[in-house]
């Protein structure tokens, strides 16, 4: 079998990665030198990799700042609407080869630093993953970025400068274990501070209502630094912006008392401030309500509007006097995109600068707030939903506590008239949920106060105006749209599988990367042998060059000629890990009983992090490595099946993993993934998926044709009629003897001998309190993994399964999705002219 391609010679040839002109190269040369020399410290003679890559990284900064700059100056001088995505998390994963990407520099890099007699591949190894996010939101928000400068639209992403990302995952006999991930630890060459924007943020204190309006007195005063990082467009010149907040206690924080005892105390309690950019809560579809959060999700808000009406109140570049003081025009020139309800904060907040700051009167403001906001909603899970108690409320914000309260008399003012006499409405229509601790409903604030209110997948959107949000579909249904999301085809395919790039480029061309509908010219290329052949060659080379990778890393051993079934995604019951469990015991129960037929090799990767607090979720991952320890080392088996667990599962082992898959496990129960973009990854780089009909599942089997998916399971309809029935898991254990056999083998210590009741929490869970009902899908699962089975014994129709998908993935590039809350939401029109480099001389 040929060895894996990384070869320098064969990567030359990959013309998406841009041309190595002569010129091109010298240059880099010389800058890369000019960097190490000034890297190197005087007293150190050698340089590290790591030195190797600071230079690399700020030569290609080099090429990125004057595109910045003149970006500013192109919007300064158009003066066009602006778009703020405000997000709490970022997950952006390594900068330096999307750069290049984006900047067509990959081969001139790869060239230069091969001439100097180092491995670009290696350089990029050095490079830590800015983990800035949990899972789907936040990898969301960094695709969104990059489509929205590959579109040319005025965008800022806004954020905050977490000093800890989400932690990393080691496995320890078994065992998740945390670790503090301190990215920052060596520098980060991408960031610019910019402490001339610092901005004060207030908490606590009281108010004073006056006739001449409110004052929000004696608040405690934290300050927030912005760090900006360059977004680089694809091929089109434009840099924008994202800007992250850190947190500062100001000079003055705690200096009152000026005896020596109490002065060194008050310089060590600045921490406290500043702790609120120490770290990302690593929960993902989980509310936790405490304080720490609640004043992240203020102080990004309010650091941000600050931003915005400064940037909206100067117009000319380089200038900071005041040109616009009319605020009924701000919807014109911002659009403010909240990325789920953390910043909820936001509608509040503009309504206290406008009535409190700048004296408008209540109903223009509220205009301008509503006009200004959009609301993109993420899940429906009910432990997700943010409910904050108003009693933390009136103690951190209470001038904003007051606010809500008239937003909501105001709101129940206009059900009461539009809905008379119905009583229980108003109980669910209010921002403010009695009964209990009092506790304001996040998601029901940014529905009031938004023009827009969108779900994630079609069927994500629908169910949204059916259930959770009915009530105030009835009463706005203009605000509630569909924007189904999507991923950026320079990180998931171009950088992650430029060989499958190629052969694509190969045979459509290479727009298809700026416009990925382009991708449906494959269609007629469907009985073409030699790009049968192609597709599943690059496949092959994949999988071998991550087989090498476990090995090097995990020490396994796998048969790369085995099908790469793989899961990865967060551990939650509702992705139902679990039932994945249950198809790798019967699968192994199957060979040990008839260990003679011809079974199809598999190798099972699960990856995944488990919320710390999550003590469901960390006993899956132990139920998944115990199930790995018995099938590994079982002599019957053989390399025909493998379970495996991908130790921490982040950006840059997915761009390694789903490039060399060939199964995609979307298997979450119908209803409760909002959308997924995992399982759009896996689509575009030419893997083939198993999945439940949920989330964007739906529409890629309608992209990609029915037949060309395998789906199984209960959709919508029937898990409510499960629900109405009610669901008992006995049932289905009591029926499928390979179930109970497989349920048996957990729960009495078959995978874990030296603690038979290991896994009983497990057990006494789906036996007894299952919400996701895994038993009820597992016949119709095990049979579908039986299809899976048959056609990957037939390589050639299941290379033609995968270029149905590939050519059918176009919609679920985010250019699609950004575009769509472009025109529909924001008011504004994507393009994909080109600005002039800044070394073009101007016509």
């Amino acid at each position: 079998m040929s060895k894996p391609l990384s070869d320098h010679e064969r990567k030359k040839q990959i013309s998406v990665r841009g041309l190595a002109g002569v010129e091109n190269v010298t240059e880099l040369k010389t800058n890369f030198n000019r960097h190490l020399h000034f890297t190197l410290v005087k007293d150190r003679i050698v340089a590290t990799k790591r030195d190797y890559y600071f230079a690399l990284a700020n030569t290609v900064r080099d090429h990125l700042v004057g595109r910045w700059i003149r970006t500013q100056q192109h919007y300064y001088n158009k003066d066009p609407k602006r778009v703020y995505y405000i997000s709490l998390e970022f997950y952006m994963g390594r900068t330096l080869q999307n750069t290049m990407v984006n900047l067509a520099l990959e081969n001139a890099c790869d060239e230069a630093t091969y001439q100097l007699g180092l491995d670009m591949e290696e350089l990029q190894e050095m490079e830590e993953d800015a983990g800035l996010g949990n899972g789907g939101l936040g990898r969301l928000a960094a695709c969104f970025l990059d489509s929205m400068a590959s579109l040319g639209l005025a965008a800022y992403g806004y954020g905050i400068r977490y000093e800890f990302g989400i932690f990393n995952q080691k496995i320890v006999n078994g065992w998740q274990v945390e670790e503090a991930d301190d990215w920052l630890r060596f520098g980060n060459p991408w960031e610019k501070a910019r402490p001339e924007y610092m901005r004060p943020v207030k908490f606590y204190g009281r108010t004073e209502h006056h006739p001449d309006g409110v004052k929000w007195l004696d608040a405690q005063v934290v300050l927030a630094l912005p760090y900006d990082t360059p977004i680089p467009g694809y091929r089109n010149n434009i840099v924008n912006t994202m800007r992250l907040w850190s947190a500062k206690a100001p000079c003055e924080f705690n200096l009152k008392d000026f005896n020596v005892g109490g002065y060194i105390q008050a310089v060590l309690d600045r921490n406290l401030a500043e702790n609120i950019s120490r770290v990302l809560y690593p929960n993902d579809n989980f509310f936790e309500g405490k304080e720490l959060r609640l004043k992240q999700e203020y102080f990004v808000v309010s650091a941000t509007l600050q931003d915005i009406i400064r940037r909206f109140k100067v117009s000319k570049f380089g200038s900071r006097e005041i040109v616009r003081t009319d605020f009924s025009k701000l919807p014109d020139k911002v659009a403010i995109q909240l990325n789920d309800t953390h910043p909820a904060m936001a509608i509040p907040e503009l309504m206290r600068v406008l009535v409190d700051e700048e004296q408008l009167p209540w109903d223009k403001a509220w205009d301008i707030c509503v006009r200004t906001c959009a609301y993109t909603n993420h899940t429906v899970l009910p432990e997700a939903l943010e409910r904050w108690p108003t009693d933390l409320f009136a103690y951190l914000l209470p001038r904003h506590l007051e606010i809500i309260y008239e937003i909501n008399r105001r709101h129940l003012e206009n059900v009461a008239a539009r809905f008379p006499g119905d009583c229980d409405r108003l109980r669910r229509m209010s921002l403010v949920e009695e009964g209990g601790q009092k506790r304001i409903n996040m998601a029901h604030l940014c529905i009031v106060g938004s023009h827009a209110v969108n779900g994630v997948a079609q069927i994500h959107s629908d169910i949204l105006t059916a259930t959770i949000f009915k009530d105030f579909y009835e009463m706005e249904p203009h605000k509630f749209q569909n924007k189904t999301n999507g991923i950026t085809p320079r990180r998931w395919l171009v950088m992650c599988n430029p060989g499958l790039a190629e052969v694509i480029a190969e045979r459509i061309g290479e727009d298809f990367i700026r416009d990925l509908d382009q991708l449906k010219g494959l269609l007629k290329f469907i009985n073409d042998e030699s790009f049968i052949r192609d597709i599943a060659k690059i496949k092959q080379e994949n999988k071998l060059k991550f087989a090498a990778h476990l090995e090097e890393h995990y020490k396994v051993k796998i048969n790369p000629n085995s099908m790469f079934d793989i899961q990865v995604k967060r551990i939650h019951e509702y992705k139902r890990q679990l039932l994945n469990c249950l198809h790798m015991i019967t699968y192994y129960n199957r060979i040990k009983k008839n260990p003679n037929k011809q079974w199809t090799p598999r190798t099972v990767m699960i990856g995944g992090k488990a919320a710390p607090g999550y003590h469901t979720a960390k006993m899956i991952i132990r139920l998944i490595t115990a199930i790995g320890e018995v099938i590994n080392n079982d002599p019957v088996v053989g390399d025909r099946l493998k379970v495996i667990f991908l130790e921490n599962y982040r950006v840059t082992l997915a761009e390694k993993a789903i490039p060399a898959a060939d199964l995609s496990q979307q298997i979450s129960t119908a209803g409760t993934e909002a959308s997924g973009t995992g399982n759009m990854k896996f689509m575009l780089n030419g893997a083939l998926t198993i999945g439940t009909m949920d989330g964007a599942n739906v529409e890629m089997a309608e992209e990609a044709g029915d037949g060309n998916l395998f789906i199984f399971g209960m959709r919508v309809d029937d898990v409510d009629a499960l629900d109405r029935k009610g669901y008992h898991a006995a049932e289905y254990y009591n029926r499928l003897p390979e179930l109970k056999q497989a349920m048996d083998q957990i729960s009495g210590g078959f995978f874990s001998p030296k603690q038979p009741d290991l896994f009983k929490e497990i057990v006494n869970m789906l036996m007894h309190h299952d919400r996701f009902k895994v038993f009820a899908d597992y016949e119709d699962y095990i049979k579908c993994q039986e299809t899976v089975n048959d056609l990957y014994k037939n390589p050639k129709e299941w290379t033609k399964k995968v270029i149905y998908n590939i050519a059918g993935s176009g919609k679920f590039s985010s250019d699609r999705t950004i575009a769509q809350y472009a025109r529909e939401i924001w008011g504004m029109e994507p393009t994909l002219e080109k600005i002039p480099a800044p070394d073009d001389i101007p016509q």
